[in-house]
């Protein structure tokens, strides 16, 4: 099972911030920890509204303006983008595809004010391939790697690909190959959930097709 990577965001006001003109609501610095490591890299503040106020206290942010948080600061990984054979692919030969499987996993990041917390979590569910020669290809999951026992005329049992023209008079004579994936993004805290809209990530790499050569000695 893969892991999940995850992040949290504290939110605290800044008090010296001036107010955004025409609404009421706080401006907020993150304090992000991920993995038991804190983030470093410096991000300014940011307004949220205020949501609505409960049991006589100050407003505080909704838990749908904490998800929209959290989700703008999901980090998903990109992937790269491994083939066999290795170094060269041949025209009717199957060509496996893959990605590394130990980055095909949930990617989470919580959002949280005084007594309020929100997740965010993106899964991965398919990646696209577009081959370069117009052809593509869409996998359920990262692929299969090229194992040392298995025959090469074998296709990938999951995720492969068949050229049938060679890269050459292509661009450094190699076909322009990229691999999306597509991401689902939920989220749930403060007794309420929901979904916003796919993302994706998109790896990129150049597959070289040669045509397979063959002598024939009238043997």
């Amino acid at each position: 099972m893969a892991a999940v990577y995850t992040s949290t965001i504290r939110a605290e006001t800044v008090s010296a911030a001036d107010p955004q003109p025409g609404e009421s609501g706080a401006w907020y610095v993150y304090k992000c920890e991920a993995g038991g490591v804190r983030d470093a890299v410096y991000r300014p503040p940011i307004w949220i509204p205020d949501g609505p106020q409960q049991g006589g206290g100050a407003p505080q942010p909704s838990p749908t303006q904490l998800a929209q948080v959290a989700r703008e600061q999901l980090r998903l990984p990109t992937q790269r983008i491994q083939a066999s054979p290795v170094d060269e692919q041949l025209v009717n030969l199957p060509t496996w595809l893959w990605l590394d499987r130990g980055e095909w996993g949930a990617v989470s990041t919580t959002a949280s004010v005084p007594g309020v917390s929100v997740t965010a979590v993106a899964r991965p569910t398919s990646v696209v391939w577009a081959l370069g020669d117009g052809g593509s290809v869409t996998c359920d999951g990262p692929g299969t790697p090229y194992g040392s026992g298995a025959s090469p005329k074998n296709p990938s049992p999951d995720c492969g690909y068949t050229y049938h023209a060679s890269s050459a008079g292509r661009p450094d004579s190699a076909y322009t190959v990229s691999a999306t994936v597509h991401w689902t993004v939920s989220w749930a805290g403060a007794g309420q959930s929901g979904v916003f809209p796919d993302l994706t990530t998109t790896s990129d790499a150049e597959f070289r097709v040669a045509e397979s050569q063959a002598l024939n000695n009238g043997g």
